[in-house]
């Protein structure tokens, strides 16, 4: 019997062989890229973690910078940001904080360039929106009036509506398209809440247009 037995086994051995044989190479190759598999996502997890909590770090160093109105510091941070974690939730408000903090110091061309990265780059509509509010002003200021319309042509989410009028009726003010200013006054007055405070802001710019003929 035992002869027996040890034949089988030996059987079931020769036939472990010629599997492994024929498909261990495509098993070791499955094994290996399962593995590869889990490094890679573990590692691009890690790496994430990692990106996250330095970019955080920064946007703390930042809101800082913006709270003590050092506005080259807060230049410098988000162009760092930009940069190096272009991916991370904090890059779109540190590019919106730089653009602002490059207005205020009149580096408008430094503006215009943090702004639009955010209108390239942000990962909600609001925040799009923020930032074209904000390019058109800087084009305003530069009297690129035609460029500040268009910045502003596509319509914003709801909440920026009245905001995007309003900057529509001053560009159109400043190049003395008085109807077309009060259109664009009366309906930033419209979209405006009628608690607001902003309303008699918008209304003396309307009254300031004098009556229509």
């Amino acid at each position: 019997m035992m002869a027996v037995y040890d034949l089988e086994e030996q059987e079931q051995i020769d036939e472990i062989k010629a599997w492994w044989k024929q498909y261990g190479n495509a098993l070791l190759l499955l094994v290996v890229v399962a593995a590869l598999t889990v490094a890679a996502v573990l590692g691009w997890r890690a790496y994430n973690d990692r990106q996250g909590s330095e970019a955080g770090e920064l946007y703390v160093q930042l809101q800082a910078a913006v709270s003590s109105n050092e506005n080259k510091k807060v230049q410098d941070i988000g162009a760092t940001m930009i940069e190096r974690y272009p991916r991370s939730g904090y890059a779109q408000f540190a590019a919106l904080a730089a653009g602002r903090a490059a207005f205020e110091t009149g580096s408008l061309a430094e503006a215009r360039t943090s702004l639009k990265w955010v209108v390239e780059h942000a990962k909600d509509d609001g925040t799009r929106d923020l930032a074209r509010l904000r390019l058109a002003t800087v084009a305003l200021d530069e009297k690129k009036y035609d460029e500040a319309l268009a910045t502003l042509q596509a319509a914003p989410v709801e909440a920026m509506a009245a905001l995007f009028a309003d900057l529509k009726g001053d560009i159109l003010a400043v190049q003395e398209k008085t109807a077309e200013a009060r259109s664009a006054y009366q309906l930033a007055l419209d979209k405006t809440e009628a608690k607001s405070g902003y309303r008699n802001v918008i209304q003396g710019k309307l009254d300031s247009l004098g009556t229509a003929k």
